[in-house]
């Protein structure tokens, strides 16, 4: 995956996404308070509030982007171009192919992450002051302790990829066309968060594997409060089980004709 142009070229899309804003909000000063994403207008009093602006950016829409074109791509990928009956002539077997190919999606994942962490942080160094940084529930810490939440959140990212990555998976497994599961996975992603900002779907909002995106503001306070990223983790787990078993069970049946 990682010999593929196509990898490097999103990675560099997600690592320029930071770099942007740091540059934007240079240019012009920053902005103004309660306008724009959040964090935004803290930025150009400490450059640690680059990455978590970009986090807070790329969550609920470019990482799903470039997971759904990994995780859509893992075994459609395959069978459109004619390798999948190859692979699975080898040894290796069905299920080692498709552990391998999740892991791989989970390594995507988390190469996505540090990219806008790493990133985003050292444009915040280079482009702004970094210092002492107040917190969401008001207390104020050094830059390393920052630098250790910040590290948290994008933890917290990365968990949260990972139901994505078992839905796209399965939906790999249902067809031969790349670009059809690419399609799905990210508008899954899409659906479940309209779902979600609906008032009136309260009941279902729990239940939508996007529902805890964006909770970790909840690292961000003096203590750390983990019931966010406990319930975040647990929820992913549970899409990874399910879509799991039904990859499992798809794809250990299928006729393998490509």
């Amino acid at each position: 995956m990682f010999r593929r142009r196509r990898t490097w070229a999103m990675l560099g899309a997600l690592a320029a996404i930071p770099v942007l804003i740091a540059v934007a909000v240079r240019l012009t000063n920053g902005g103004r308070a309660g306008q724009g994403p959040a964090f935004l207008d803290r930025i150009t009093e400490n450059g640690l509030f680059v990455v978590l602006t970009a986090l807070v950016l790329c969550t609920p829409l470019f990482f799903p982007l470039t997971v759904g074109v990994v995780a859509g791509d893992s075994i459609a990928g395959e069978a459109g171009l004619g390798t999948l009956r190859y692979l699975l002539a080898a040894p290796a077997g069905r299920v080692r192919l498709l552990l391998v190919k999740y892991v791989g999606t989970a390594v995507f994942c988390l190469a996505a992450t540090a990219a806008v962490v790493l990133a985003g942080t050292a444009a915040g160094l280079i482009l702004f002051p970094v210092g002492e940084v107040p917190l969401l529930s008001g207390d104020v810490v050094d830059g390393w302790t920052a630098e250790g939440r910040i590290l948290l959140v994008g933890a917290y990212v990365f968990v949260s990829l990972l139901g994505l990555a078992a839905i796209g998976l399965f939906i790999s497994t249902l067809t031969d066309v790349p670009v059809g599961a690419m399609a799905a996975t990210i508008m899954l992603a899409i659906a479940a968060q309209v779902l979600d900002a609906l008032p009136q779907l309260a009941w279902l909002h729990p239940w939508l594997f996007s529902h805890w995106w964006l909770g970790f503001a909840d690292l961000l306070r003096q203590p750390v409060e983990w019931t966010s990223f406990g319930n975040n983790a647990v929820l992913q787990l549970g899409y990874l089980l399910v879509f799991g078993a039904l990859a499992y069970g798809r794809f250990t049946t299928k006729d393998i004709l490509s």
